[in-house]
C-alpha cells in the first residue's frame, strides 16, 4: 500500500461550479475540478501522491490517515 492510499478522496458534483470536483480532506486543502468524473479522479490521485511527496521533501510528518474509517457507511447513515 502507497501512502496515498491511506487518504480518501472525493470527485462530487458542484452546482454552484458546474462540474465535478476532487477533494482530500484531511491531506490537503483545495483539489482538482473538470467536466469528467473519471478524469477528475485520476488527477486527483496524481495531486495526492505529489502532496504526500511533498510533505516527505520537507521532512514534515504526514497527517493521520481518512481512509479506512468506514466513511461510506457513515455518510449513508447521514441521508
Amino acid at each position: 500500500m502507497k501512502d496515498s492510499d491511506r487518504y480518501a478522496k472525493f470527485v462530487e458534483w458542484s452546482e454552484e461550479d458546474q462540474c465535478y470536483v476532487g477533494s482530500c480532506p484531511g491531506l490537503m486543502f483545495g483539489g482538482c475540478h473538470g467536466d469528467d468524473e473519471v478524469s477528475v479522479f485520476k488527477e486527483l490521485c496524481e495531486l495526492v501522491e505529489e502532496v504526500v511527496q511533498l510533505y516527505r521533501e520537507d521532512g514534515k510528518e504526514l497527517p493521520p490517515p481518512t481512509a479506512g474509517r468506514d466513511l461510506v457507511n457513515q455518510l449513508q447513515d447521514v441521508a
